[in-house]
């Protein structure tokens, strides 16, 4: 494969751990959002304290970091959103999300010194759009998800080289256009535009036919329920090459109210692939099928490609199915080795339920994945226990292999 620009693969995070474990499985930038003024209001988030935390840590790393401040303002929205690019310009993120140009003034006269990249919330659409945003001063554009591989390619040809394209190439889609939905503010007063969505999208549906009110009409999905506006899962791993012909500069991942697992699984198994892909188009492709399988390991709805490869009525979204797939479970991240009882023992704060005896996995940020037997297990207390049924209860585990800090334990496959 001939030698091509290395693109950026950008992991989201939503809280201090999730970035944490996405700078150590293999980002090259995170992004996250403060309390306010971004598109996930019900993400964990990150006070200021967290968000100076965790871009030290990041550029402790070599990793950038991107704060989102992507809603459409209103005029209650700008005086606290001017005094939040204040203290933002004082943490030094690399670069700032924005999708309403009221913000991007305020955020271009505040924060000089700090990259604006355009959302995808802004609709960009077309090349002209996007030499638009560049005369304003803005160093990058995402592209809008209804947008083809050649769409993208046309926009890389006729842009200037220093306007990065960023395109998100794995995670949830929205039924609505470029994400701009209006049902959660018709059916709850939550503005999914101001980072308050409620995911109508998600919900369970019927028919009324016309002459019939009150008489409500089954459509029959399967048996879970009927979701008539829901969509499948992003995931173009099987295509990075086509992503980088294409002259993608960044590849972004959804998920910003994603576990640590999920963040993961998918930071790692994307970073393997790009650079295999780099290395060698013929290891790229020896490993696809790898990678599929990784990738299918977190939480996700059925895949798609989207829209990259034709319109919906041309198998790209898929509204037919709501069900998760759910392969492994997140037990917990290892925070520290602590020495117990003259063994050694990784510190977590455990997630979901298991127990001492069970057959475990260490998934390690290089790529490996080590079986465990659980030998033994302490509470906060030191006391031994054999299992661990509270949510968020902080034990100490002893395993047949042994794990490493920021090393994520999960189900065995």
């Amino acid at each position: 494969m001939k030698s091509r620009k290395k693109p950026e693969l950008l992991v989201p995070a939503g809280s201090l751990e999730v970035l944490e474990t996405a700078v150590m499985f293999g980002a090259d930038a995170v992004y996250i959002g403060g309390e306010a003024y971004g598109l996930r209001a019900k993400a964990k988030n990150f006070t200021m304290e967290e968000m100076a935390r965790g871009i030290a840590f990041a550029h402790a790393h070599g990793v950038r970091v991107h704060v989102t401040a992507n809603i459409l303002a209103h005029n209650c929205d700008l005086e606290g959103a001017e005094a939040y690019f204040h203290e933002l310009r004082e943490l030094e993120p690399d670069a700032l999300i924005i999708a309403d140009p009221g913000m991007f003034m305020l955020a271009r006269e505040i924060c000089p010194g700090i990259d604006i990249h355009i959302s995808t919330q802004a609709n960009n659409t077309n090349y002209k759009t996007c030499l638009f945003w560049y005369e304003q001063g803005a160093k990058r554009v995402v592209s809008a998800r209804e947008l083809s591989l050649e769409e993208i390619r046309e926009i890389r040809r006729r842009i200037p080289e220093d306007l990065e394209i960023e395109s998100f190439v794995h995670g949830a889609m929205c039924i609505s256009y470029s994400g701009r939905c209006l049902l959660s503010n018709y059916f709850t007063g939550r503005d999914a535009n101001r980072g308050a969505c409620t995911h109508p999208c998600r919900w369970k549906y019927a028919v009324v036919e016309e002459t019939r009110p009150g008489r409500y009409l089954p459509v029959y999905e399967n048996e879970r329920g009927t979701y008539l506006f829901n969509s499948g899962d992003l995931c173009m791993i099987g295509h990075i090459p086509e992503l980088i012909d294409a002259g993608i500069d960044s590849f972004k991942i959804e998920g910003r109210m994603k576990t640590a697992l999920y963040v993961a699984t998918v930071a790692r198994t994307y970073r393997q692939a790009i650079d295999d892909c780099l290395e060698s188009g013929e290891k790229y492709r020896a490993h696809v099928d790898r990678y599929l399988a990784q990738i299918g390991k977190c939480t996700h709805r059925p895949f798609t490609t989207g829209f990259y490869f034709g319109r919906p009525d041309e198998s790209a979204q898929i509204y037919d199915n709501s069900t998760y797939v759910n392969e492994a479970v997140y037990l917990g991240t290892v925070g520290e080795i602590v020495a117990r009882d003259g063994g050694m023992c990784a510190r977590i704060e455990q997630r979901n339920k298991f127990c001492v005896g069970d057959k475990i996995e260490i998934m390690k940020p290089g790529g490996e994945n080590i079986s465990a037997t659980v030998l033994a297990m302490y509470d906060g207390q030191g006391r031994p226990i054999q299992s661990c049924p509270h949510a968020k209860q902080i034990i100490d585990v002893r395993l047949s292999a042994e794990p490493e800090t920021y090393d994520i334990l999960r189900t065995a496959e």
